[in-house]
């Protein structure tokens, strides 16, 4: 199971972490994880294209961390899209994906 946390305060998101697999179907085949890697991979890239020092991001197998740095609103906004088409997701696999909010 994928597992997203949030942490958040006053509205400004200032953490994500996402770790684990979805087990849907084999390495390189579930949809799930491809779907969850390009979200958070487009979103990181999209960031970083606006401000190489608004966020710092950690990425191993089956793990990605983002620390929101700058917490300013153009970062805050693409955040939370990201989390919103999570979201999405989760309601369409609640078997494979959890989300929750931290902190």
């Amino acid at each position: 199971m994928i597992k997203i946390t949030s942490e958040e305060n006053n509205n400004i998101i200032e953490a994500i972490t996402i770790k684990g697999h979805a087990n849907n179907d084999i390495s390189g085949k579930d949809i799930i994880c491809a779907s969850v890697s390009s979200i958070v991979i487009t979103t990181v890239n999209a960031i970083i294209r606006f401000d190489k020092e608004a966020i710092f991001y950690e990425e191993k197998a089956g793990f990605m961390k983002i620390n929101n740095l700058k917490k300013d609103d153009k970062t805050n906004t693409l955040l939370t899209n990201m989390l919103d088409l999570l979201r999405e997701l989760v309601s369409k696999y609640p078997k494979n994906i959890q989300m929750k909010r931290g902190k």
